[in-house]
């Protein structure tokens, strides 16, 4: 059997890159390449000091880095992010903890090819301190969502969610430990079920 075309997965980060690992060693421990035709080709971050960016390297990844300081404007960011990541012909951009809000044009340059990894059961809490809003709020369950990315901030069509209860005494710490565990279990899983599609 002959595959007309590589899926080439290209992963953004920010930081450690747990969910990025979880992603490069569910292709390699799945077979994703002879699967799906499907391989990690990059990891692209915003932070030189990532640590995510020297495991990706150690595993034979190519790897490149943009300060988005050094841009005056996020579009101008955004248009060298596209460039760095077009070197790779994506068929998948995965968003992986990467700490950028993306503009719109970006966002329509990928569209129906990204996709993202939010902690919380959206649409309840999207942006930043999910986990701290949930438990103020009272929540019994808290969990993780990914979803497509369009250009409304975490509102894209959901694809997959894992859900995690919220204990008695939970702090935002403790609730993060538990959800980023299932994170590591559920993000994997979707990719594959979108390359089967592709």
């Amino acid at each position: 059997m002959t595959t007309t075309k590589n899926k080439n997965l290209v992963i953004l980060i920010s930081g450690g890159g747990s969910n990025m690992r979880a992603i490069v060693e569910a292709a390699r421990r799945d077979d994703w390449a002879g699967r799906h035709g499907a391989r990690v080709t990059a990891v692209l971050s915003n932070r030189a000091d990532a640590a995510g960016l020297a495991w990706a390297a150690e595993q034979g990844i190519a790897t490149a880095s943009l300060d988005h300081r050094a841009f005056a404007a996020r579009e101008d960011f955004d248009a060298a992010l596209a460039t760095a990541i077009d070197r790779h012909d994506p068929a998948l951009l995965v968003l992986a903890g990467f700490m950028r809000i993306l503009t719109p044009g970006f966002v329509e340059r990928y569209a129906g090819r990204m996709v993202n990894i939010h902690p919380s059961l959206l649409p309840a809490f999207p942006g930043l301190h999910t986990h701290r809003r949930a438990i103020e709020a009272g929540c019994s369950v808290a969990g993780a969502t990914v979803h497509r990315v369009t250009a409304d901030l975490d509102l894209g069509p959901i694809l997959g969610q894992a859900v995690v209860p919220v204990l008695p005494g939970d702090t935002p710490e403790a609730l993060s430990d538990r959800v980023l565990t299932q994170e590591h279990l559920l993000y994997p899983r979707v990719i594959a079920e979108v390359l089967s599609k592709m």
